[in-house]
């Protein structure tokens, strides 16, 4: 029996400590706007789906051999899920733009393509991954036609 005495001790501490949850405050219903699990509709110019299109925007430039870097030019529709951190789902647009990819401008400096035969735009389904405690952004599906 002497064993569970340092365990009594360790959880009197901890309680003693934490105190008790009220019962107002597990009985509160907690007001949260997505639910986690559920994929809901966001706006498209929320600024989380904007850096998302951002990184989808960077993960196509880095996958293709176009001299010219794309940058997202309408997001179409997006969607928030709660996981392990927050996962966009977007449709989005993207078009080239005038900068060369040899050069590394920054994409916000960079204007759209005005020349017609080199002006192309591709719809892009992304799923973007955030994970903002690690600050830690990955697109796990890029899928453009």
């Amino acid at each position: 029996m002497q064993p569970a005495w340092p365990l009594l001790c360790l959880c009197s501490l901890i309680w003693a400590i934490t105190g008790d949850p009220s019962a107002d405050f597990c009985s509160q219903s907690l007001n949260s706007s997505v639910n986690p699990g559920f994929p809901e509709t966001i706006k498209p110019n929320d600024p989380g789906v904007l850096r998302a299109a951002r990184h989808t925007v960077e993960r196509f430039n880095n996958c293709t051999n176009d001299i010219f870097l794309f940058k997202e030019s309408h997001v179409n529709k997006a969607l928030v899920q709660i996981v392990k951190g927050v996962k966009y789902m977007l449709n989005v647009e993207i078009s080239r733009t005038i900068c060369k990819k040899s050069k590394h401008p920054r994409l916000d400096e960079c204007d759209f393509q005005t020349n017609r035969t080199l002006q192309q735009t591709f719809g892009c389904y992304s799923e973007v991954w955030v994970i903002p405690w690690l600050h830690k952004f990955e697109v796990t599906v890029l899928h453009c036609h």
